[in-house]
């Protein structure tokens, strides 16, 4: 059996651990050297991985955006930027939507049977849907993004997203970065909802790296067990 993805959480949050705010405008969380440090991470993986929620709120494009990194991937014989991956239970997307208007990549969208027919006809013509079963499962979406040779998959959101690989213990690193403001908002989006999670006051998550940039600063975790991680 083909050796599932290593998967790498990435996202940004307020110190009192929202991702954005209730406004129909996106909250920067970040600053221009933290967005040029996630550029380079997505620069490094095989897929990037967003809910459907992120696409219809967000609209983001996902793209790399570094002239440099898109020829040192192109020089690779990769695509210039990753493969777009995202998950709906409805299959309610706009195929105008700039995750697939954008960039010369392959968009994969896994919805559950009921959906297939819904997805094909508004998004077919514009990325591949793969029928995920009567209900998703994310070992299912991980077996078959191996099967297609994506080795690393970088998760960018939303909050449902998160939750459910970090509940279901399928998460290898997370990179949180922490914005010096609060939010104070419960209508809010965070970070992850409610959930039985492995990562416990019993099981702590192992501490990789600190580093400050700029105003905010990044943490990365190891949610598994070492023995578990690649290196």
């Amino acid at each position: 059996m083909t050796e599932r993805p290593y998967v790498l959480l990435s996202v940004a949050a307020s110190i009192d651990g929202y991702i954005d705010d209730p406004t129909d405008e996106r909250l920067l969380l970040s600053n221009d050297e933290d967005f040029d440090r996630v550029d380079e991470v997505r620069a490094g993986v095989d897929a990037i991985l967003v809910g459907a929620n992120t696409i219809r709120r967000d609209n983001p494009r996902l793209l790399v955006r570094s002239d440099d990194r898109r020829k040192q991937r192109s020089d690779a014989g990769l695509t210039e930027s990753p493969v777009k991956v995202t998950i709906s239970a409805s299959g309610d997307l706009d195929p105008s939507s700039k995750f697939f208007s954008t960039g010369d990549v392959e968009k994969v969208v896994y919805v559950p049977t009921s959906a297939v027919d819904k997805t094909t006809e508004s998004v077919g013509q514009v990325s591949t849907v793969v029928d995920a079963g009567a209900t998703v499962e994310l070992g299912f979406i991980l077996d078959d993004l191996a099967n297609r040779g994506i080795k690393r998959l970088m998760v960018e959101g939303g909050g449902n997203m998160h939750t459910q690989f970090l509940s279901a213990d399928l998460a290898d690193e997370i990179h949180l970065v922490i914005a010096p403001f609060f939010v104070g908002d419960s209508n809010a989006p965070r970070f992850v909802g409610d959930a039985a999670f492995p990562q416990s006051p019993s099981h702590r998550m192992n501490l990789a790296e600190v580093k400050q940039i700029g105003d905010v600063v990044l943490l990365r975790y190891l949610p598994r067990s070492t023995s578990d991680v690649q290196a």
